[in-house]
């Protein structure tokens, strides 16, 4: 049996009610990125499921970091176009590059049979959910739910812990300093944040760093340094994106962080070039068939787990499984098998599933995104995971967002839907979420 079969059976025999879990669980997150909402048990995974996944995502990362080198003779600016950014995002992304694309990670990806599936693959210090294991710790103050993790000997990764580590190991801290750090973003994305990022702040504090949330219009530039008031600034935590550079008042806001950054006042995390390498479009060229020669048997072997077939939408020919066909006329015949997605969009926004739009629909859905920066995915059908109720088990569809940083896997954020068709699985359109334990 599974973890998730011998936990259900427990449940069963003499477990709690599902009521009585989630409203142990929700004081611990009401205030949270799981906005007061809890699954009625934890997630689970086996050991191999883990290790697994983890390899796999190291394989990827180091192919998406390969890709300037590889494919276009060390041309970063060759790469941020190929994969969809605009002339004022491709100029930010070379100036604001890193020696190497920041660990610091979140893939979400979906299970099936065969096992995980890539959605997309969020790369440095915009992806979310880093507090996940909020809910871990609160769900093991259920006597029930310790007693099983305890029984098999199950765990789970600190998430905040591993993003501290890589930021200070990214940021070449030294061993011992307790860096000033200010969490910024646009002064209106700010505004919304503001609450959420002081309680990440008093989350992250006993990891090791000192950290208030600014909006990018409070920060002081000055004797060399940036400044918070009277207080130097080490380290940005980066929450503005690539895609602020084209809004209206985005490059005045930004262009003294980035010369900063470059005289070398201030440390960013995450540099700008890691949203590049976590699009989809260089997704799309990790999985198109002409860069297979790139790789060793054993890494195509890992990409061909973890990244399902995504290309950019360009009229002509394309591999599919083998076989040359062209783009189009495919993609107007598999439909209910293919989803459309924005470069370099996140949170869902511009999704369109094939599935869930008539032909009509698609085909100007997909006229429309024809050499624009959007990528095609072939779709993948996760396995419904059961749940229990105060009555039984329900069916619902998950999402699972696994965190990497410098030193491997580093975490689990779950989010649960009841459209059991698929599609967009986000905690601020209505998903419910829930952590994970995992053999060790």
């Amino acid at each position: 049996m599974t973890l998730t079969e011998l936990y259900l059976a427990a449940v069963a025999e003499r477990g709690p009610l599902a009521s009585e879990v989630k409203t142990r669980a929700l004081p611990s997150v009401t205030d949270t990125m799981y906005m007061g909402r809890s699954l009625s048990r934890p997630a689970f995974l086996a050991g191999s499921d883990i290790h697994r996944l983890g390899a796999d995502l190291e394989v990827l990362h180091s192919a998406l970091a390969g890709l300037p080198d590889r494919v276009f003779g060390g041309d970063l600016a060759a790469f941020a176009r190929a994969a969809g950014l605009a002339e004022p995002q491709v100029k930010a992304v070379v100036r604001g590059c890193g020696l190497a694309p920041s660990r610091l990670a979140r893939a979400d990806v979906y299970q099936d049979e065969a096992g995980f599936h890539l959605l997309e693959f969020n790369i440095g210090s915009t992806a979310g959910g880093i507090e996940n294991t909020v809910l871990n710790r609160a769900m093991l103050e259920h006597p029930f739910i310790a007693e099983f993790v305890d029984e098999h000997e199950l765990t789970y990764v600190e998430t905040l812990e591993e993003f501290v580590q890589t930021m200070l190991i990214e940021c070449k801290v030294p061993t011992g300093t307790r860096p000033f750090v200010v969490v910024t973003d646009m002064p209106g994305a700010f505004e919304t944040l503001e609450q959420h990022l002081r309680q990440n702040a008093e989350l992250l504090a006993p990891f090791g760093i000192d950290l208030e949330p600014w909006p990018l219009d409070a920060l002081d530039y000055r004797d060399d340094r940036v400044w918070i008031g009277d207080r130097p600034v080490d380290i940005v935590y980066r929450l503005f994106m690539v895609g602020d550079f084209l809004t209206a008042d985005g490059p005045q806001l930004l262009e003294p962080i980035l010369r900063a950054s470059e005289r070398g006042q201030v440390s960013i995390f995450s540099p700008l070039d890691s949203e590049l390498y976590g699009s989809k479009g260089a997704l799309a060229l990790v999985s198109d068939e002409a860069h297979r020669d790139l790789y060793t048997a054993e890494d195509l072997a890992a990409l061909d787990r973890i990244v399902p077939w995504t290309r950019m939408v360009r009229a002509g020919p394309v591999t599919v499984d083998g076989a040359t066909v062209d783009l189009v006329a495919y993609a107007l015949a598999d439909r209910e098998e293919l989803i459309l997605k924005p470069c370099a969009q996140f949170g869902g926004r511009g999704v369109v599933p094939g599935w869930q739009t008539d032909a009509d629909a698609w085909a100007d859905h997909l006229s429309e995104a024809m050499d624009a920066a959007y990528v095609l995915q072939r779709r993948v059908r996760p396995v419904r995971e059961l749940f229990p109720t105060d009555d039984g088990v329900e069916p619902w569809m998950l999402s699972w967002g696994a965190f990497t940083g410098a030193r491997g896997y580093a975490g689990m954020i779950v989010r649960g839907s009841q459209e059991l068709a698929g599609g967009v699985v986000n905690m601020a359109t209505g998903a419910t979420g829930t952590c994970c334990f995992h053999e060790q």
